[in-house]
């Protein structure tokens, strides 16, 4: 393992506080009418519904006009990406054919600002809105990411995992470490370097 890799495992880890300190501010930041910013973000399960939805045909749901949106959509947009943001900018990035597939282009922008005015009750702020939003759900990932290969190393090697939880998201001094898990220094050292190893072979890393 180069020391480059174990540098990239080390930062994943410690910013980790970091991370759980920013969602905690972004939870309870309040962005209008009572709703916060992972209120917000909860909101999104309706893109769940929407999946769900999809099974049927749109004409059992969707009004025409609505309709009419869904097939433009569909005839631009090859992918839906995760995330509020990156979701408005694949329709602003669309190079409509014609001029009545760019109006329905912006009136689906429309509406999307539409919905989050009405939930916020600030229009004017709606880009710094998505931009919360996204940096929560961005942040929420790579949280994840790390609990999920924490957890899987928990699983086979309790030990390797419990050494990185304390040595770098707790950030307890090395010879703490040691104790904490009733090995001496020497032993530490050399578990450190595998659970690093492992960590970043589970993380894709390697």
């Amino acid at each position: 393992m180069t020391k480059q890799l174990e540098q990239q495992v080390i930062e994943q880890l410690t910013g980790y506080r970091d991370i759980v300190g920013r969602l905690r501010v972004l939870e309870t930041y309040s962005i209008g009418n009572g709703i916060t910013v992972s209120r917000l973000s909860q909101d999104d399960h309706l893109q769940e519904l929407h999946r769900r939805l999809r099974g049927l045909p749109s004409y059992m749901y969707l009004t025409p006009s609505e309709q009419r949106l869904e097939a433009t959509a569909h005839a631009y947009l090859t992918r839906y990406p995760a995330g509020t943001r990156a979701q408005l900018q694949a329709v602003r990035d669309c190079e409509p054919a014609d001029e009545g597939d760019r109006q329905l282009l912006e009136e689906l922008q429309r509406k999307i600002a539409k919905v989050i005015e009405a939930r916020t009750g600030t229009p004017d702020g709606f880009e710094v809105i998505l931009e919360q939003l996204a940096e929560y759900q961005d942040l929420k990932a790579e949280k994840q990411r790390v609990d999920a290969v924490l957890d899987a190393m928990k699983e086979q090697q309790p030990h390797y995992a419990e050494l990185l939880r304390l040595r770098y998201i707790k950030g307890l001094p090395a010879i703490e470490v040691a104790e904490e898990l009733g090995i001496v220094r020497r032993t530490f050292n050399r578990w450190r370097l595998r659970a690093i190893d492992i960590y970043s072979k589970l993380s894709g890393m390697s």
